[in-house]
């Protein structure tokens, strides 16, 4: 399989896709219409990509990891979000958004507890930080902590948490401190069902639709101190740090619904005719296709970039922030012109560039909007 941007991957990379393309069109594509008619994750597919090895990439063999890198995060993030964005934000979450802080910031006690059962399928994982007052402001966070003892009484209300409802254990940012808000907010672990802790209605949202999507509530919920995770006071710089890789998932995801979107627009417009000929004779629609090519494919260049610098360790905070930007922006852009060269037919539920329509608008607010990414760039040139 030739893939646009595999000159940046290893072969074991591109063997890696082939893997991940098989398991999807195998195992995902099947379920993508029911997921999406009920609004509901598959359940059955945790325990698939637990035994295919595809959620523990990058985490240690030794707590169920299965090897591999963030360059490989991003092509099984693309190679999901290929068949639909919803299905695939829902494991990418667990393990890729909330699992990396039980790996970085846990006590050996909270991995064996935790991060082991999510790398099996056996758990889901969410992370709350964002809240109705509180997105991009992670800082502006407003539920409260207040010490009890060993432990902590949160208060307050998460908004727009991705698996809320059908998580096992939440990663859930909350003030313990009233001073700098950057250094007052502190991360604990909460599991479902225990008191005080109680799960919203889920929300309906314009895409994603087979992610479950919730607001938590907190009413004075005790967190033994065993449970706080990483230092008292570091939350913020925690979630910080998270968001690198966080961020170039998004981007794979937003090049994967552009892929997938390009490909069925360039099928249709060699098999759909139009004043007698098919419409890929159209000079409109043959620069509108290559255009399309030409995002996709710079947006690939710049999320497998960014990736890369990641895995060398090196600061990618510049890069990670242009290829969500751009690859989120692409993707958009690319997928509104797959629905107008399929016309009338394109605005049809029953074809797929509707729902990756739909899928891709969350990727620019996601994880941090367009403007946040902006702002970020514009500091480093020294703006």
């Amino acid at each position: 399989m030739q893939v646009p941007g595999s000159t940046l991957l290893s072969p074991e990379h591109r063997e890696f896709r082939v893997i991940c393309r098989k398991f999807v069109d195998e195992r995902v594509r099947p379920f993508v219409s029911e997921a999406e008619e009920s609004r509901t994750f598959p359940p059955h597919l945790w325990r698939q990509l637990a035994d295919a090895g595809l959620l523990g990439l990058g985490f240690p063999e030794g707590l169920g990891g299965s090897g591999g890198d963030v360059r490989s995060v991003a092509i099984l993030s693309e190679e999901l979000a290929r068949a639909s964005g919803g299905i695939a934000i829902t494991p990418l979450v667990s393990s890729y958004m909330a699992a990396p802080h039980l790996v970085r910031f846990g006590t050996p006690a909270q991995q064996e507890r935790y991060l082991r059962p999510v790398l099996a399928g056996e758990q889901v994982a969410a992370i709350a930080v964002s809240e109705p007052g509180a997105g991009s402001d992670v800082a502006g966070i407003a539920l409260r902590a207040h010490a009890d003892g060993d432990g902590y009484r949160l208060k307050g209300t998460k908004l727009f948490i991705t698996n809320g409802g059908i998580a096992d254990v939440v990663i859930v940012a909350a003030k313990t401190g009233d001073g700098d808000g950057h250094r007052s907010i502190t991360t604990f672990i909460v599991e479902q069902g225990q008191a005080g802790f109680t799960v919203g209605r889920p929300l309906q949202k314009m895409g994603w639709h087979a992610s479950d999507t919730r607001e938590l509530i907190f009413d004075d919920c005790y967190v033994p101190g065993e449970r706080v995770l990483g230092e008292r006071g570091r939350g913020f710089y925690q979630i910080m740090t998270a968001f690198q890789a966080e961020r170039v998932v998004l981007a794979a995801m937003a090049v994967g619904l552009a892929d997938a979107s390009l490909e069925a627009a360039t099928i249709y417009a060699r098999e759909r005719t139009a004043f007698g000929r098919p419409i890929s004779t159209l000079q409109a629609v043959r620069h509108a296709v290559a255009r399309m090519k030409t995002q996709t494919e710079a947006a690939r260049l710049l999320t497998y970039h960014a990736a890369a610098l990641i895995d060398a360790g090196e600061d990618a905070s510049e890069e990670v922030a242009m290829a969500k930007l751009f690859a989120a922006q692409a993707a958009n852009e690319v997928v509104d012109q797959a629905v107008q060269v399929f016309g009338g037919a394109g605005y049809l539920e029953e074809v797929p560039v509707a729902m990756h329509y739909r899928d891709a608008r969350a990727l620019r607010i996601a994880g941090g909007t367009d403007e946040i990414q902006l702002e970020i760039l514009s500091k480093r040139i020294g703006l």
